[in-house]
Protein backbone atom coordinates (compact mmCIF):
# COMPACT_ATOMS: atom_id res chain seq x y z
CA UNK A 1 0.00 0.00 0.00
CA UNK A 2 1.52 3.32 -1.10
CA UNK A 3 1.67 5.94 1.70
CA UNK A 4 1.80 8.65 -0.99
CA UNK A 5 -1.75 7.82 -2.12
CA UNK A 6 -3.08 7.84 1.44
CA UNK A 7 -1.29 11.13 2.17
CA UNK A 8 -2.91 12.86 -0.81
CA UNK A 9 -6.31 11.31 -0.01
CA UNK A 10 -6.10 12.64 3.56
CA UNK A 11 -5.07 16.05 2.23
CA UNK A 12 -8.13 16.19 -0.04
CA UNK A 13 -10.41 15.70 2.95
CA UNK A 14 -9.48 19.22 4.04
CA UNK A 15 -10.42 21.60 1.27
CA UNK A 16 -8.92 25.06 0.89
CA UNK A 17 -10.96 28.17 1.71
CA UNK A 18 -11.77 28.78 -1.94
CA UNK A 19 -13.07 25.19 -2.13
CA UNK A 20 -15.58 25.66 0.71
CA UNK A 21 -18.43 24.13 -1.29
CA UNK A 22 -16.51 20.86 -1.73
CA UNK A 23 -15.77 20.85 2.00
CA UNK A 24 -19.46 21.35 2.78
CA UNK A 25 -20.48 18.49 0.46
CA UNK A 26 -17.88 16.23 2.11
CA UNK A 27 -19.25 17.15 5.55
CA UNK A 28 -22.81 16.39 4.39
CA UNK A 29 -21.65 13.02 3.03
CA UNK A 30 -20.03 12.13 6.36
CA UNK A 31 -23.14 13.29 8.22
CA UNK A 32 -25.37 11.21 5.94
CA UNK A 33 -23.38 8.06 6.61
CA UNK A 34 -23.27 8.80 10.35
CA UNK A 35 -27.04 9.35 10.57
CA UNK A 36 -27.76 6.15 8.62
CA UNK A 37 -25.46 4.00 10.76
CA UNK A 38 -26.69 5.63 13.99
CA UNK A 39 -30.36 5.06 13.06
CA UNK A 40 -29.63 1.47 12.11
CA UNK A 41 -27.89 0.72 15.41
CA UNK A 42 -30.61 2.36 17.54
CA UNK A 43 -33.52 0.73 15.69
CA UNK A 44 -31.95 -2.74 15.70
CA UNK A 45 -31.11 -2.34 19.43
CA UNK A 46 -34.73 -1.37 20.18
CA UNK A 47 -36.12 -4.29 18.17
CA UNK A 48 -33.67 -6.71 19.80
CA UNK A 49 -34.72 -5.25 23.17
CA UNK A 50 -38.40 -5.86 22.42
CA UNK A 51 -37.66 -9.42 21.29
CA UNK A 52 -35.58 -10.13 24.39
CA UNK A 53 -38.16 -8.52 26.70
CA UNK A 54 -40.98 -10.54 25.17
CA UNK A 55 -38.90 -13.73 25.29
CA UNK A 56 -38.14 -13.10 28.98
CA UNK A 57 -41.83 -12.55 29.72
CA UNK A 58 -42.87 -15.70 27.87
CA UNK A 59 -40.09 -17.85 29.36
CA UNK A 60 -40.97 -16.51 32.79
CA UNK A 61 -44.30 -18.34 32.72
CA UNK A 62 -43.51 -21.01 30.08
CA UNK A 63 -41.00 -23.81 30.59
CA UNK A 64 -38.11 -24.31 28.17
CA UNK A 65 -39.11 -27.92 27.45
CA UNK A 66 -42.38 -29.77 28.18
CA UNK A 67 -42.94 -33.54 28.23
CA UNK A 68 -46.51 -34.82 27.88
CA UNK A 69 -48.18 -38.15 27.10
CA UNK A 70 -50.72 -39.24 24.50
CA UNK A 71 -52.37 -41.13 27.39
CA UNK A 72 -53.07 -37.72 29.04
CA UNK A 73 -51.50 -38.77 32.37
CA UNK A 74 -48.65 -40.95 33.62
CA UNK A 75 -46.76 -41.97 36.74
CA UNK A 76 -43.21 -43.26 37.43
CA UNK A 77 -42.14 -39.62 37.66
CA UNK A 78 -38.86 -40.33 39.47
CA UNK A 79 -37.79 -42.86 36.81
CA UNK A 80 -38.57 -40.41 34.00
CA UNK A 81 -36.73 -37.58 35.74
CA UNK A 82 -33.62 -39.75 36.12
CA UNK A 83 -33.73 -40.73 32.43
CA UNK A 84 -34.03 -37.08 31.40
CA UNK A 85 -31.24 -35.86 33.68
CA UNK A 86 -28.92 -38.61 32.41
CA UNK A 87 -29.15 -37.31 28.85
CA UNK A 88 -25.79 -35.96 27.68
CA UNK A 89 -25.71 -34.15 24.36
CA UNK A 90 -22.49 -34.59 22.34
CA UNK A 91 -20.27 -31.54 22.22
CA UNK A 92 -20.10 -29.62 18.96
CA UNK A 93 -16.95 -29.22 16.87
CA UNK A 94 -14.12 -26.87 17.79
CA UNK A 95 -15.71 -23.92 15.97
CA UNK A 96 -19.04 -24.39 17.76
CA UNK A 97 -17.29 -24.62 21.12
CA UNK A 98 -15.41 -21.39 20.31
CA UNK A 99 -18.69 -19.62 19.47
CA UNK A 100 -20.26 -20.93 22.70
CA UNK A 101 -17.35 -19.61 24.75
CA UNK A 102 -17.37 -16.27 22.88
CA UNK A 103 -21.04 -15.65 23.69
CA UNK A 104 -20.84 -17.17 27.17
CA UNK A 105 -23.05 -20.16 26.36
CA UNK A 106 -22.44 -23.58 27.92
CA UNK A 107 -21.15 -26.15 25.44
CA UNK A 108 -23.03 -29.00 27.12
CA UNK A 109 -26.78 -28.45 27.00
CA UNK A 110 -28.48 -30.15 29.90
CA UNK A 111 -31.67 -30.10 31.96
CA UNK A 112 -31.09 -28.09 35.14
CA UNK A 113 -34.51 -28.39 36.83
CA UNK A 114 -37.74 -30.41 36.46
CA UNK A 115 -41.21 -29.91 37.93
CA UNK A 116 -44.46 -31.86 37.43
CA UNK A 117 -47.78 -30.24 36.53
CA UNK A 118 -51.48 -30.87 35.95
CA UNK A 119 -53.54 -28.68 33.61
CA UNK A 120 -57.23 -28.02 34.30
CA UNK A 121 -59.45 -26.14 31.88
CA UNK A 122 -62.34 -24.95 33.99
CA UNK A 123 -64.72 -22.18 34.92
CA UNK A 124 -64.19 -19.97 37.94
CA UNK A 125 -67.37 -18.72 39.54
CA UNK A 126 -68.02 -16.25 42.33
CA UNK A 127 -71.79 -16.60 42.12
CA UNK A 128 -72.19 -13.23 40.42
CA UNK A 129 -69.50 -13.65 37.74
CA UNK A 130 -68.04 -16.55 35.74
CA UNK A 131 -64.85 -16.72 33.69
CA UNK A 132 -62.89 -19.46 31.92
CA UNK A 133 -59.40 -20.18 33.22
CA UNK A 134 -56.41 -22.45 32.72
CA UNK A 135 -55.61 -23.73 36.19
CA UNK A 136 -52.16 -25.18 36.67
CA UNK A 137 -51.55 -27.66 39.44
CA UNK A 138 -47.92 -27.14 40.45
CA UNK A 139 -45.46 -28.46 42.98
CA UNK A 140 -44.69 -25.39 45.15
CA UNK A 141 -41.32 -26.89 46.15
CA UNK A 142 -39.90 -27.18 42.62
CA UNK A 143 -41.93 -24.97 40.28
CA UNK A 144 -39.95 -21.80 41.10
CA UNK A 145 -36.78 -23.49 39.77
CA UNK A 146 -38.37 -23.86 36.32
CA UNK A 147 -40.79 -20.93 35.84
CA UNK A 148 -41.67 -17.65 37.47
CA UNK A 149 -45.29 -17.02 38.42
CA UNK A 150 -44.69 -13.28 38.23
CA UNK A 151 -45.01 -10.50 40.77
CA UNK A 152 -47.29 -10.90 43.77
CA UNK A 153 -49.69 -7.94 43.66
CA UNK A 154 -51.43 -8.73 46.94
CA UNK A 155 -51.55 -11.61 49.41
CA UNK A 156 -48.97 -14.41 49.36
CA UNK A 157 -46.97 -16.22 46.71
CA UNK A 158 -46.01 -19.85 46.10
CA UNK A 159 -45.26 -20.42 49.78
CA UNK A 160 -49.02 -20.27 50.50
CA UNK A 161 -49.59 -23.33 48.27
CA UNK A 162 -47.47 -25.47 50.61
CA UNK A 163 -50.07 -25.22 53.38
CA UNK A 164 -52.72 -27.30 51.60
CA UNK A 165 -54.43 -30.00 53.64
CA UNK A 166 -56.64 -32.56 51.80
CA UNK A 167 -60.31 -32.07 52.60
CA UNK A 168 -59.99 -28.29 53.02
CA UNK A 169 -60.49 -25.55 50.38
CA UNK A 170 -57.32 -25.52 48.28
CA UNK A 171 -55.30 -22.28 48.13
CA UNK A 172 -55.26 -20.62 44.70
CA UNK A 173 -53.12 -17.88 43.13
CA UNK A 174 -55.03 -15.97 40.47
CA UNK A 175 -53.96 -13.56 37.69
CA UNK A 176 -54.56 -9.86 38.23
CA UNK A 177 -56.85 -9.35 35.21
CA UNK A 178 -58.77 -12.55 35.97
CA UNK A 179 -59.32 -11.38 39.54
CA UNK A 180 -60.49 -8.01 38.26
CA UNK A 181 -63.01 -9.55 35.83
CA UNK A 182 -64.41 -11.72 38.64
CA UNK A 183 -64.32 -8.94 41.24
CA UNK A 184 -62.13 -11.07 43.52
CA UNK A 185 -59.95 -10.07 46.45
CA UNK A 186 -57.50 -11.99 48.62
CA UNK A 187 -59.25 -14.00 51.31
CA UNK A 188 -62.41 -14.78 49.32
CA UNK A 189 -63.65 -18.19 48.22
CA UNK A 190 -64.53 -19.13 44.64
CA UNK A 191 -65.77 -22.27 42.89
CA UNK A 192 -63.90 -24.29 40.27
CA UNK A 193 -66.37 -25.88 37.85
CA UNK A 194 -65.20 -28.73 35.62
CA UNK A 195 -67.72 -29.79 32.94
CA UNK A 196 -66.69 -33.48 32.94
CA UNK A 197 -67.93 -34.80 36.26
CA UNK A 198 -70.08 -37.76 37.31
CA UNK A 199 -72.86 -39.36 35.28
CA UNK A 200 -76.35 -39.25 36.86
CA UNK A 201 -79.89 -40.12 35.72
CA UNK A 202 -80.30 -36.52 34.57
CA UNK A 203 -77.02 -36.46 32.66
CA UNK A 204 -73.45 -35.39 33.32
CA UNK A 205 -73.03 -33.42 36.53
CA UNK A 206 -70.06 -31.05 36.64
CA UNK A 207 -67.49 -31.20 39.42
CA UNK A 208 -67.57 -28.18 41.69
CA UNK A 209 -64.86 -27.46 44.24
CA UNK A 210 -64.39 -24.47 46.51
CA UNK A 211 -60.94 -22.85 46.64
CA UNK A 212 -59.55 -20.00 48.72
CA UNK A 213 -57.80 -17.02 47.08
CA UNK A 214 -54.47 -16.55 48.86
CA UNK A 215 -52.73 -14.27 46.36
CA UNK A 216 -53.14 -12.16 43.23
CA UNK A 217 -50.22 -12.23 40.78
CA UNK A 218 -49.13 -10.35 37.66
CA UNK A 219 -46.87 -11.74 34.93
CA UNK A 220 -46.84 -8.42 33.04
CA UNK A 221 -48.67 -9.96 30.05
CA UNK A 222 -52.41 -9.44 29.74
CA UNK A 223 -53.09 -12.81 28.06
CA UNK A 224 -51.60 -14.70 31.00
CA UNK A 225 -52.98 -12.45 33.74
CA UNK A 226 -56.50 -12.81 32.30
CA UNK A 227 -56.54 -16.63 32.22
CA UNK A 228 -53.98 -18.22 34.55
CA UNK A 229 -54.37 -19.57 38.09
CA UNK A 230 -52.20 -21.86 40.24
CA UNK A 231 -53.20 -24.46 42.82
CA UNK A 232 -51.18 -27.18 44.61
CA UNK A 233 -50.62 -30.25 42.43
CA UNK A 234 -52.17 -32.51 45.09
CA UNK A 235 -55.42 -30.52 44.89
CA UNK A 236 -55.36 -30.68 41.07
CA UNK A 237 -54.81 -34.47 41.15
CA UNK A 238 -57.77 -34.89 43.51
CA UNK A 239 -59.95 -32.65 41.37
CA UNK A 240 -59.10 -34.57 38.17
CA UNK A 241 -59.17 -38.00 39.83
CA UNK A 242 -55.56 -38.74 38.90
CA UNK A 243 -54.39 -40.22 42.24
CA UNK A 244 -50.59 -39.78 42.07
CA UNK A 245 -50.40 -39.37 38.29
CA UNK A 246 -49.38 -36.17 36.54
CA UNK A 247 -50.09 -34.75 33.09
CA UNK A 248 -46.61 -33.55 32.23
CA UNK A 249 -43.13 -32.42 33.20
CA UNK A 250 -41.78 -28.90 32.73
CA UNK A 251 -38.04 -28.40 32.40
CA UNK A 252 -35.46 -25.66 32.48
CA UNK A 253 -32.32 -26.10 30.35
CA UNK A 254 -28.88 -24.56 30.60
CA UNK A 255 -29.13 -22.84 27.19
CA UNK A 256 -32.53 -21.64 25.95
CA UNK A 257 -31.30 -21.68 22.34
CA UNK A 258 -30.45 -25.36 22.64
CA UNK A 259 -33.90 -26.32 23.96
CA UNK A 260 -34.89 -27.82 20.60
CA UNK A 261 -31.81 -30.10 20.60
CA UNK A 262 -32.40 -31.43 24.09
CA UNK A 263 -36.14 -31.80 23.38
CA UNK A 264 -35.26 -34.02 20.42
CA UNK A 265 -32.86 -36.06 22.57
CA UNK A 266 -35.53 -36.51 25.27
CA UNK A 267 -38.08 -37.59 22.66
CA UNK A 268 -35.69 -40.21 21.28
CA UNK A 269 -34.94 -41.59 24.75
CA UNK A 270 -38.51 -41.68 26.12
CA UNK A 271 -40.24 -42.70 22.89
CA UNK A 272 -43.96 -43.40 22.56
CA UNK A 273 -46.41 -42.53 24.20
CA UNK A 274 -44.53 -39.39 25.24
CA UNK A 275 -44.24 -36.29 23.10
CA UNK A 276 -41.86 -33.41 23.76
CA UNK A 277 -42.02 -29.78 22.73
CA UNK A 278 -39.88 -26.73 23.41
CA UNK A 279 -40.52 -23.01 23.81
CA UNK A 280 -39.22 -22.19 20.31
CA UNK A 281 -41.79 -24.49 18.72
CA UNK A 282 -44.61 -23.21 20.92
CA UNK A 283 -43.85 -19.55 20.10
CA UNK A 284 -42.47 -20.08 16.58
CA UNK A 285 -44.92 -17.79 14.77
CA UNK A 286 -44.39 -14.89 17.16
CA UNK A 287 -40.59 -14.93 17.13
CA UNK A 288 -40.45 -15.63 13.38
CA UNK A 289 -42.52 -12.48 12.85
CA UNK A 290 -40.19 -10.49 15.10
CA UNK A 291 -37.11 -11.72 13.22
CA UNK A 292 -38.74 -10.88 9.90
CA UNK A 293 -39.53 -7.35 11.12
CA UNK A 294 -35.95 -6.95 12.35
CA UNK A 295 -34.58 -8.07 8.97
CA UNK A 296 -36.99 -5.75 7.12
CA UNK A 297 -35.92 -2.76 9.24
CA UNK A 298 -32.26 -3.64 8.67
CA UNK A 299 -32.78 -3.67 4.89
CA UNK A 300 -34.83 -0.45 4.87
CA UNK A 301 -32.36 1.48 7.00
CA UNK A 302 -29.42 0.09 5.03
CA UNK A 303 -30.91 1.93 2.05
CA UNK A 304 -30.23 5.17 3.95
CA UNK A 305 -26.56 4.21 4.09
CA UNK A 306 -26.72 3.32 0.39
CA UNK A 307 -28.09 6.79 -0.40
CA UNK A 308 -25.19 8.26 1.57
CA UNK A 309 -22.82 6.13 -0.53
CA UNK A 310 -24.24 7.66 -3.73
CA UNK A 311 -23.76 11.05 -2.11
CA UNK A 312 -20.08 10.18 -1.60
CA UNK A 313 -19.81 9.24 -5.29
CA UNK A 314 -21.22 12.61 -6.33
CA UNK A 315 -18.79 14.31 -3.93
CA UNK A 316 -15.86 12.45 -5.50
CA UNK A 317 -16.97 13.44 -9.01
CA UNK A 318 -17.06 17.11 -7.96
CA UNK A 319 -13.68 16.73 -6.24
CA UNK A 320 -12.15 15.25 -9.40
CA UNK A 321 -13.51 18.15 -11.45
CA UNK A 322 -12.14 20.63 -8.90
CA UNK A 323 -8.73 18.95 -8.71
CA UNK A 324 -8.01 18.64 -12.44
CA UNK A 325 -4.98 20.93 -12.12
CA UNK A 326 -3.66 18.89 -9.17
CA UNK A 327 -4.17 15.70 -11.18
CA UNK A 328 -2.18 17.16 -14.07
CA UNK A 329 0.70 18.06 -11.71
CA UNK A 330 0.64 14.57 -10.13
CA UNK A 331 0.81 12.93 -13.56
CA UNK A 332 3.63 15.29 -14.54
CA UNK A 333 5.74 14.14 -11.58
CA UNK A 334 5.17 10.48 -12.42
CA UNK A 335 1.89 9.39 -10.83
CA UNK A 336 0.08 6.72 -12.85
CA UNK A 337 -3.63 6.65 -13.66
CA UNK A 338 -4.11 3.75 -11.22
CA UNK A 339 -2.43 5.72 -8.42
CA UNK A 340 -4.65 8.73 -9.05
CA UNK A 341 -7.71 6.48 -9.13
CA UNK A 342 -6.69 4.94 -5.82
CA UNK A 343 -6.26 8.42 -4.30
CA UNK A 344 -9.94 9.22 -4.88
CA UNK A 345 -11.07 5.71 -3.92
CA UNK A 346 -9.22 6.10 -0.62
CA UNK A 347 -10.74 9.55 -0.22
CA UNK A 348 -14.26 8.14 -0.58
CA UNK A 349 -13.41 5.22 1.72
CA UNK A 350 -12.15 7.64 4.38
CA UNK A 351 -15.37 9.66 4.16
CA UNK A 352 -17.39 6.45 4.63
CA UNK A 353 -15.11 5.19 7.42
CA UNK A 354 -15.28 8.46 9.36
CA UNK A 355 -19.06 8.59 8.96
CA UNK A 356 -19.36 4.95 10.08
CA UNK A 357 -17.20 5.58 13.16
CA UNK A 358 -19.15 8.69 14.12
CA UNK A 359 -22.47 6.90 13.52
CA UNK A 360 -21.38 3.84 15.50
CA UNK A 361 -20.23 5.92 18.47
CA UNK A 362 -23.37 8.07 18.33
CA UNK A 363 -25.65 5.02 18.04
CA UNK A 364 -24.00 3.26 21.00
CA UNK A 365 -24.15 6.49 23.04
CA UNK A 366 -27.86 7.00 22.34
CA UNK A 367 -28.58 3.37 23.24
CA UNK A 368 -26.70 3.72 26.53
CA UNK A 369 -28.59 6.95 27.32
CA UNK A 370 -31.94 5.31 26.54
CA UNK A 371 -30.98 2.32 28.67
CA UNK A 372 -29.85 4.43 31.62
CA UNK A 373 -32.34 7.30 31.76
CA UNK A 374 -35.42 5.68 30.12
CA UNK A 375 -36.80 9.05 29.01
CA UNK A 376 -39.00 7.65 26.21
CA UNK A 377 -42.28 6.31 27.64
CA UNK A 378 -44.62 3.91 25.82
CA UNK A 379 -48.04 2.47 26.81
CA UNK A 380 -47.42 -0.55 29.03
CA UNK A 381 -50.77 -2.23 28.31
CA UNK A 382 -49.78 -2.49 24.63
CA UNK A 383 -46.03 -3.25 24.74
CA UNK A 384 -45.73 -5.00 28.16
CA UNK A 385 -43.23 -2.35 29.28
CA UNK A 386 -43.42 1.40 29.94
CA UNK A 387 -40.04 2.30 28.45
CA UNK A 388 -38.14 1.39 25.30
CA UNK A 389 -36.26 -1.87 25.95
CA UNK A 390 -32.70 -1.66 24.62
CA UNK A 391 -30.49 -4.65 23.87
CA UNK A 392 -27.25 -3.69 22.17
CA UNK A 393 -25.58 -6.85 20.91
CA UNK A 394 -21.90 -6.60 19.99
CA UNK A 395 -22.55 -8.86 17.00
CA UNK A 396 -25.27 -6.50 15.69
CA UNK A 397 -22.95 -3.48 15.95
CA UNK A 398 -20.15 -5.34 14.14
CA UNK A 399 -22.51 -6.49 11.36
CA UNK A 400 -23.93 -2.97 10.88
CA UNK A 401 -20.51 -1.26 10.87
CA UNK A 402 -19.03 -3.90 8.54
CA UNK A 403 -22.00 -3.70 6.17
CA UNK A 404 -21.68 0.09 6.01
CA UNK A 405 -17.94 -0.06 5.27
CA UNK A 406 -18.45 -2.76 2.62
CA UNK A 407 -20.99 -0.52 0.86
CA UNK A 408 -18.32 2.14 0.49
Amino acid sequence: MNSFEWLVALRYLRAKKKEGFISLITFISIAGVAVGVMALIVVIAVMAGFENHLRTKILGITAHVIVRSYNNSFDDVKVLEKKIKDIKLPEGNRFNRFIDELFGRPSNIRVTAITPFVYIQALLSTGSAVSGALIRGVDPNSVSKVISIGEVVSGEGLSALKDYEPGTPAPILIGKQLAKSLGLFVGENIQIIIPTGTISPIGMLPKIRTVHVVGIISTGMYEYDASLAFIPIKAAQELMGLDNKIQGLEMKVSDIYGADKIAKAIQEKLGFPFWVTDWQRMSRNLFSALKLEKLAMFIILTLIVLVAAFNIISTLIMTVMEKNKDIAILKAIGATDKQILRIFIYNGFLVGLIGTLIGTISGISICELLKKYKFIKIPQDVYYTNTLPILLNTSDVIIIATSAILIF
